[in-house]
């Protein structure tokens, strides 16, 4: 057996035995021919026209309402099933509660709307009619998760650990995940470590972290425990952060939160399907597609109708379409790709 042949099959056999696909360990952004083919998506139309640009977050709820974060980030506007406008966040039912200034955005099994209010340094949660349940103070959340049980996961660049889960009556329960280490001082780790978190009715957490050079998911249960991690390692000429002596960066911008702005994301936007618990991940203007285990089923880039290109900002899988909002367009409508088929096995 020629010994490359040999190598790939100890390759497999090792995967199979440490329950790793071997998509992951060679990642789209390797040269050579594991590079996979980036297939061009075209969406049917847009939806939801009244929102054009800023959005941060779309999600729906069980009855198949949506609620959309965008700028101002002062209220969550909700649709009804057929995409007609029906409503916002706060609302008449909402008395004073006012959202100051929105990072992200959940909704239960139940149809309450979990609100990271960073600006007012709070989870709120309002019932479907608008009505404010329970107001939690959270130190500077940037994003959320419900969970089952009546608790939730939170992300916060001022916390020591990746994830904190809280309950309703903001006693925090547990915090789990290291931050990274990838830099050479403090300051800069801690940026990195932002991240964004969506979950899934089993009650796992996904966090994507939004500044890392090499692009990474990690899956956790609700407990703390790591079911899994994606590693895409980036090219070394794109590497925004030093992993290594001798790797120049700008601290200055990691530094100073007021020039969040001007470094670009790693990771725009994550999307966990519900029924499945397959992952979307979007890179810039690439949108690539997990299955449950971890493992890479293909990638794409996606355009609106007329062709221009579009660097999703938020994600949210159905099961028949996919919402991308484009932070400068709106909110479009996609067909679910069809998974690509694999290549045969060779013959011998």
């Amino acid at each position: 057996m020629p010994r490359r042949t040999q190598l790939a099959v100890s390759l497999a056999i090792l995967c199979a035995i440490a329950g790793v696909s071997a998509w992951n360990l060679f990642p789209a952004s390797a040269a050579g021919q594991n590079r996979e083919i980036v297939r061009e998506i075209l969406a049917r139309s847009r939806v939801f026209p009244e929102i054009r640009a800023g959005v941060r977050a779309l999600k729906r709820d069980s009855s198949g309402r949506y609620y959309v974060l965008a700028e101002p980030a002062t209220v969550i506007y909700v649709y009804a099933p057929g995409g007609k406008r029906s409503g916002q966040i706060p609302n008449a039912s909402s008395g004073d509660t006012k959202i100051v200034y929105a990072e992200d955005i959940d909704v239960d099994s139940s149809g309450r709307l979990f609100v990271a209010d960073r600006g007012a340094n709070a989870v709120k949660i309002f019932k479907p009619d608008g009505s404010l349940d329970v107001s939690v103070r959270v130190s500077a959340p940037t994003s959320l998760a419900a969970l089952p049980g009546n608790e939730f996961a939170i992300a916060s660049l001022r916390a020591d650990r990746l994830v904190s889960i809280y309950d309703e009556r903001g006693t925090m329960i547990r915090s789990f995940g290291d931050p990274t280490n990838a830099a050479l001082a403090a300051g800069p780790n801690r940026y990195l470590s932002h991240g964004r978190l969506s979950g899934d009715p089993a009650g796992f957490i996904y966090f994507a972290f939004t500044y890392l050079p090499d692009a990474t998911i990690r899956k956790y249960d609700r407990f703390g425990y790591a079911a899994y991690e994606i590693s895409i390692p980036s090219p070394k000429e794109s590497a925004a952060v030093p992993t290594a002596p001798g790797v120049d960066i700008d601290i200055h911008k990691l530094a100073h939160r007021n020039q969040d702005s001007e470094m670009k994301p790693v990771i725009n936007a994550i999307g966990v399907d519900p029924a499945s618990s397959e992952v979307w991940l979007a890179m810039g203007d690439e949108l690539v597609h997990f299955d449950k285990d971890g493992g890479r089923i293909a990638a794409y880039r996606a355009a609106s109708a007329e062709g221009t290109r579009l660097e999703p900002s938020a994600i949210l899988v159905e099961s028949d379409r996919i919402l991308l909002a484009e932070d400068r367009l709106g909110v479009f409508e996609f067909a679910r790709p069809a998974e690509p088929t694999p290549p045969a096995a060779p013959k011998h």
